[in-house]
């Protein structure tokens, strides 16, 4: 008889005495199950359904519905009567109209084809040779994601202004206007355009390098055939970002525009010194065209794209070569430098006495409460909208992900709604903050909308802030949750654990570094974000980067210097602290992680 284990001691037991020729003893009637006692299927149905539900309700009010509004506001006067296209004719047919899109399109593509090449080669110095100190260039790189848009403009005033420390150099020319502008969202955009190409170029399999060294084609030519055409998709979504993010932004010209009138600037003056809603409405609109365009180009050049890893892909390692690695070198430095003085500019303007006439050191700027802008209250419920954005963002990211990657969709309901909570999870990406936060105010202001007693209050400013920058947390998440074997799922379903277990014991923490990603990237970006608040916000809920806006319209610029420093200050205190936890949790809940000692 062939021998079938059993865990029942009593049976082991007078098996083990009896000897091999013994028959064995009868199984127990039932054996308790190695599982808990599993819940009725409808109720996980349920509970799906509702969660999914619940996330596309969620998207739909404070997404949809919003950008719903603008367009019904586009269409409309002042009184609220019908009015179809002539309001938006009427903007486009003004005198000025044109020429206006026009300057916004320059700064934009000039801007684009200043950040995408320089970004390009300092991601491929830090990838793709063998440069030293990559960790400390790469912070450095990144520091401007932990300060607001306004930054780079308050510190080209000190720098190439009137009576800016550089102002010799220029032979007379001013910084306000197109340089001014294009320089300043080079600085803004710069790090996320290396992001982006950081990861296309960390793809890359040797084995071609080697067949195109055996084929006798040299650097150059290998850089063309082969480095270029595998990351020629990152490089699109560099430019489509960096386009984009310069086109809609009004932080940069408020500062250093000059006379140089832009969409966005225009888009803020209709709404906040004019009180023109329709004409902001159009605006926005218009704003929102290139925007959607990029981001649907940039998603169908993805869905063509083929994997560019097999699995018998062999790692890139980049040989030693003196003239290149000095090259790129001397590129990552210059660029550092050129990203060190801005920050480093406002960073020693604020604690200047009186610029101009007196140079020494002071506190005075930092003293808040004494100037218009906001005060330190500012920045406490900057501090209050990040914690709390960190928080329920990562929360709800990560629970809708997991929801959408790893639990199967059973009945048409259930795929209707994963599917529709799909496409609004893509959407914040096309939407500009500006956008969004002009369709807050027509939406969320409205009397005939019973939510309007969440206007001007926290909660809004965090529910705008999540939605705002949900996609790229919702990618990051769907990725985390891709990278894990279906078989954990197949393995707790075999034993009968319910899926909610599964995702608290084993999913979330072996996506506990991407979770804690999400919550870094949505608090530094809760700190330094203007232009989807700038219009939802009261005396009691104003917040730190909108105080900076506050401060240089009032004309004091140190104190606006002050507090984009003490923005960055509180970015990086806590990025580092995010980062430092990671490294905790992580050594304590994926210690099969580290490598075992021989």
């Amino acid at each position: 008889m062939r021998y079938a284990p059993t865990l029942d001691p009593a049976v082991t037991r007078s098996s083990n005495l009896a000897g091999p020729a013994a028959v064995p003893a009868p199984a127990p009637a039932a054996l308790p199950s190695l599982g808990r006692r599993p819940l009725p299927g409808w109720i996980g149905s349920l509970g799906l359904t509702l969660g999914q539900g619940a996330l596309a309700l969620g998207l739909l009010l404070f997404l949809a519905l919003p950008l719903a509004a603008i367009l019904a506001k586009s269409v409309t006067d002042g009184e609220g009567a019908w009015v179809g296209l002539s309001v938006i004719t009427g903007i486009i047919g003004a005198d000025g109209f044109l020429s206006m899109v026009g300057r916004s399109l320059a700064v934009g593509v000039v801007t684009t084809l200043l950040v995408v090449p320089c970004a390009y080669g300092f991601a491929y110095g830090l990838t793709r040779t063998r440069l030293p100190g990559k960790g400390l260039l790469r912070t450095i790189a990144l520091l401007p994601l932990l300060a607001p848009s306004l930054l780079p403009g308050i510190a080209l005033v000190y720098l190439l202004g009137n009576q800016g420390l550089l102002k010799g150099l220029t032979g007379g020319a001013t910084i306000y206007g197109f340089w001014g502008i294009v320089v300043g969202e080079a600085f803004y955009t710069f790090p996320h355009a290396l992001m982006i190409l950081l990861t296309g170029l960390a793809l890359a399999d040797g084995r071609l390098y080697d067949a195109a060294r055996a084929m006798g084609a040299g650097p150059w030519r290998t850089f063309l055939t082969v480095t270029l055409p595998g990351t020629r998709y990152a490089v699109f979504s560099a430019c489509c970002v960096v386009f984009t993010l310069t086109v809609t932004d009004f932080g940069v010209p408020k500062v250093v525009g000059g006379d140089y009138n832009v969409l966005a600037m225009e888009a803020y003056k209709a709404v906040v010194g004019q009180q023109n809603f329709p004409k902001g409405a159009a605006i926005g609109i218009l704003l929102l065209l290139p925007a959607l365009l990029t981001f649907v180009l940039d998603r169908r050049l993805r869905a063509r794209q083929g994997a560019q890893m097999s699995g018998r892909a062999q790692p890139y390692a980049a040989g030693a070569h003196g003239r290149r690695d000095a090259a790129f070198l001397a590129l990552a430095a210059v660029l550092a430098a050129f990203l060190l003085l801005i920050i480093g500019v406002a960073v020693w303007a604020s604690f200047v006495k009186m610029w101009p006439y007196n140079l020494s050191m002071s506190l005075r700027s930092y003293d808040f409460d004494n100037m218009d802008g906001g005060g330190w209250l500012a920045w406490r419920n900057s501090l209050q909208l990040a914690f709390c954005t960190a928080l329920v963002g990562t929360v709800v990211v990560f629970v809708g992900a997991w929801m959408m990657e790893k639990v199967p969709a059973r009945g048409a309901v259930a795929r209707s709604l994963r599917g529709m909570a799909g496409m609004l999870a893509l959407m914040p990406m096309a939407v500009p903050g500006l956008v969004l936060g002009l369709g807050y105010i027509f939406f969320f202001n409205s009397l005939a909308n019973p939510l309007n007693v969440l206007y001007g209050t926290m909660p809004l400013l965090i529910l705008c802030t999540v939605v705002h920058f949900y996609t790229s947390a919702h990618l990051t998440a769907s990725t985390a949750l891709n990278a894990l074997d279906p078989e954990f799922e197949a393995a707790s379903a075999s034993l009968k654990v319910p899926r909610l277990t599964t995702f608290l014991r084993v999913t979330l923490p072996m996506c506990l570094p991407a979770a804690l990603d999400v919550a870094r990237y949505l608090f530094v970006s809760a700190m330094t974000t203007v232009s989807a608040v700038v219009f939802l916000y009261s005396p009691s809920t104003v917040l730190a980067a909108v105080a900076v806006l506050n401060m240089d319209d009032a004309g004091f610029i140190g104190p606006a210097a002050a507090m984009c420093t003490v923005i960055m200050a509180s970015s990086a205190a806590a990025a580092l602290i995010l980062h430092l936890a990671s490294r905790a949790l992580v050594a304590r809940s994926q210690a099969w992680r580290r490598p075992v000692a021989a």
